[in-house]
């Protein structure tokens, strides 16, 4: 239901003016969001102050930091952040700007989805670090947060990879309904934020290994969010995530092609010295 008034709908974007450097209005977003493909979501780029954003990136806690889950198997390779009380002041900042009810009036504007809850307890976001090698199978979401029972609506990725080139892979994947063809790639540049409605159709993920230089990562910040279960909606059945049928024999995955990224260039060229020379 929407709780504000068309007037003070049109005042939003306004109300984040010293925030954020919005380029198109609400309805133009909006226009962008329903008609997108193959499933619902918006790219913002250079919105956020990029100054935030640097101290948000200086801020990274150390991969061997215990913070971190290592998340490490066929489906996926990446490190999240679980400790949101140890966040830096940048990153603070940034959470309290997309946790504020201005931000979730602008989300809701632009996605007819109302009456959003955040989550301070940033289950499942905060920062995800993909390294060299890293991956994540082609997937929905979790459709329950993880002990409140809310229903989970959006997801919104804030990329924070200055110098990002397209061969470094990483892009962010977008399949149709039944996770069975890539439509979109995004590629994951700093300052570029994804915001995407999560339903049991949202098939996405980074399936290919990142290919960045020994030393990189492929670096992001996340937030849900989430609503009530509405009154007459079907009733939901809790799920985690779910893979796409063919993940597990990922077509762009490649052993011989994994080791080669995992391989930093000065050995790989002289490994191909040495078997020239035999």
């Amino acid at each position: 239901m929407n709780v504000m008034s068309p007037e003070k709908n049109a005042g939003i974007a306004a109300l984040l003016s010293d925030r954020l450097r919005l380029t198109e209005d609400t309805d133009t977003l909006r226009t962008s969001w329903e008609t997108a493909k193959p499933f619902k979501h918006i790219i913002l780029d250079d919105v956020f102050d990029p100054s935030l954003l640097d101290r948000v990136c200086r801020e990274i806690p150390r991969i061997d930091d215990d913070t971190w889950v290592r998340e490490s198997d066929e489906r996926i390779k990446q490190f999240n952040h679980r400790s949101p009380v140890s966040l830096g002041q940048g990153a603070s900042e940034l959470v309290t700007l997309l946790h504020s009810a201005a931000f979730l009036y602008f989300l809701s504007e632009v996605t007819g989805i109302w009456e959003l809850l955040p989550d301070p307890y940033l289950q499942g976001a905060s920062y995800h670090v993909v390294p060299r090698g890293g991956f994540f199978n082609v997937h929905v979401d979790r459709n329950i947060a993880y002990s409140t029972g809310l229903v989970r609506r959006l997801a919104l990725m804030l990329y924070l990879n200055k110098g990002w080139k397209t061969e470094y892979g990483g892009q962010f994947e977008l399949w149709n309904e039944t996770g069975t063809e890539r439509v979109k790639s995004v590629e994951p540049i700093f300052n570029r934020a994804l915001i995407f409605e999560v339903t049991d159709t949202s098939y996405h993920g980074l399936p290919a290994p990142v290919a960045c230089p020994p030393g990189q990562s492929r670096n992001s910040f996340a937030v849900y969010y989430h609503t009530v279960p509405k009154p007459g909606e079907a009733q939901i059945k809790e799920h985690t995530s779910v893979y796409a049928p063919n993940s597990m024999r990922r077509k762009s995955f490649n052993v011989r092609e994994f080791a080669k990224d995992l391989t930093p260039p000065l050995l790989l060229r002289t490994a191909r010295k040495l078997l020239s020379n035999t």
